[in-house]
C-alpha cells in the first residue's frame, strides 16, 4: 500500500447508538466541508495505522457474496461516486442494526472515499469506514481582549480511532481486498464489527499461512507437547527456538522438512500432525504443505515466541541456543537449581 499521493475526496459522519439500549441513530444527509489542511490531517489520522497491516480479508457470506450488505454498498460507490452519500447512509443503518450487544459503545461512524491510492503497483479508489467511540478530554485556551479564557472540552484523540477498515477496489468478483482494525477484538461484543457488520474472512496468502503455522506450532509446544511428553521448560524453549529459526533461515516452507528439523523424533512428529489436524479443523483453515515464507509474519510472531525461563520472581534466563549448556537439578536440601555453562563473558 502506498498512500503518499492519496486524496480524500468525500467524508460524512453518522451517529451510531446501541440499538439494544434504545440509543439513537442519526445519519447525516450532507458531506463534511473540508479545507485542504483538514484533509491532510484526516488522511494521516485515518490511514497511518494501516501502513503496517499485512493481513488481508475479503467480504463473504455463507449463502452467496451478493448477500453481503457492505460489499454491495461498496460496489455502488466504486461504480458511481455520486451514490456515496446514499450508500454511506445504508452502511450506517446496517451497523446500527448489528449494534445489539449491551457492551457495544455508541460513537461516530466516519465513511470516506479516497482516490489515487497505490495498491500492488496500481492506482485504485479506496473506501474507508471508521468508528470513534472513546473520547479524550482537553483544555481549550482562547485569547480575548488581552486576556485568556480556559474551558474543558472532550473530543476524538487525533492519534487513534477504535475500529476501521479500508476497502480497495480490486478483486471485486471475489469480495474485494480489505484491511481491518478493531481495538476491541475480544469478547462477544467484538464479533459484531468483523463478522456481523463487515462479514469478512481472511484471504489465504503467504502471510496468513506463515502466521497460522507459527501460531499452531507455538500452541502445540506450550500445551500439547509439554503435557504429552512431560518435558521441562528448557525443552519447550528449545523447540520454540528451533521453530522460529526454521522460518528465519528458509525462504520456502516444506512441511516434511520442517517436522524433521524441528521435532526430530517420529513420535513427536506424529503427535504434532495429530494436533495440527485438530487445530485446522477447529479453526476451519486449510494450509498447503509448501509455500513462500512471509518475513512480515515471522517478525510478527517472533515477538510472542518467548525464550525466557522465569524462576520465581528472582531470575529470568534467556535461552537462545544450545540447551545442552544449561543443566537442571535438585540439591540435597531439595532446592531446585539450574547450572549454566559458557565459554565467553561480555
Amino acid at each position: 500500500m502506498n498512500f503518499s499521493n492519496i486524496s480524500l475526496e468525500t467524508l460524512t459522519l453518522h451517529y451510531i447508538g446501541n440499538k439494544h439500549l434504545d440509543d439513537r441513530f442519526f445519519s447525516s444527509p450532507e458531506p463534511i466541508i473540508l479545507t485542504e489542511d483538514l484533509k491532510n490531517r484526516l488522511v494521516h489520522f485515518y490511514l497511518n495505522k494501516f501502513t503496517a497491516l499485512p493481513d488481508r480479508y475479503r467480504f463473504f457470506h455463507d449463502s452467496s457474496l451478493q448477500f453481503n450488505e457492505v460489499y454491495n454498498y461498496a460496489m455502488e460507490i466504486f461504480e458511481d461516486h455520486s451514490r456515496f452519500m446514499v450508500s454511506s447512509s445504508k452502511m450506517a443503518a446496517h451497523l446500527f442494526g448489528k449494534s445489539l450487544h449491551p457492551n457495544i459503545k455508541p460513537g461516530e461512524l466516519h465513511t470516506a472515499l479516497f482516490t489515487s491510492s497505490i495498491y500492488n503497483n496500481h492506482a485504485t479508489d479506496v473506501i474507508g469506514i471508521f468508528k470513534t467511540e472513546d473520547k479524550s478530554g482537553f483544555f481549550e485556551i482562547t485569547e480575548e481582549a488581552e486576556s485568556f479564557t480556559l474551558q474543558y472540552r472532550e473530543g476524538i484523540d487525533i492519534n487513534k480511532f477504535d475500529k476501521g477498515c479500508l476497502i480497495f477496489n480490486v478483486a471485486a468478483d471475489t469480495g474485494y481486498e480489505v484491511c481491518v482494525i478493531d481495538k476491541q477484538n475480544k469478547g462477544e461484543e467484538a464479533k459484531y464489527w468483523m463478522d456481523e457488520f463487515l462479514g469478512l474472512i481472511q484471504i489465504n496468502n503467504d502471510f496468513s499461512r506463515t502466521n497460522e503455522i507459527l501460531s499452531l506450532t507455538k500452541n502445540y509446544i506450550t500445551q500439547q507437547f509439554a503435557e504429552e511428553f512431560q518435558v521441562d521448560k528448557t525443552d519447550q524453549i528449545d523447540l520454540l527456538n528451533r521453530s522460529i529459526n526454521y522460518f528465519k533461515s528458509h525462504e520456502m516452507f516444506d512441511k516434511a522438512e520442517f517436522e524433521k528439523e524441528v521435532f526430530y523424533h517420529a513420535e513427536t512428529i506424529q503427535s504434532f500432525r495429530h494436533y495440527e489436524t485438530q487445530y485446522l479443523d477447529r479453526n476451519e483453515i486449510e494450509i498447503e504443505d509448501g509455500f513462500a515464507i512471509s518475513d512480515q509474519a515471522v517478525k510478527k510472531q517472533n515477538r510472542v515466541f518467548k525464550s525466557v525461563l522465569k524462576l520465581d520472581r528472582n531470575f529470568h534466563i534467556y535461552i537462545h541456543g544450545n540447551k545442552e549448556m544449561i543443566e537442571r537439578g535438585v540439591d540435597n536440601d531439595g532446592r531446585k537449581y539450574y547450572k549454566i555453562y559458557y565459554e565467553n563473558e561480555s
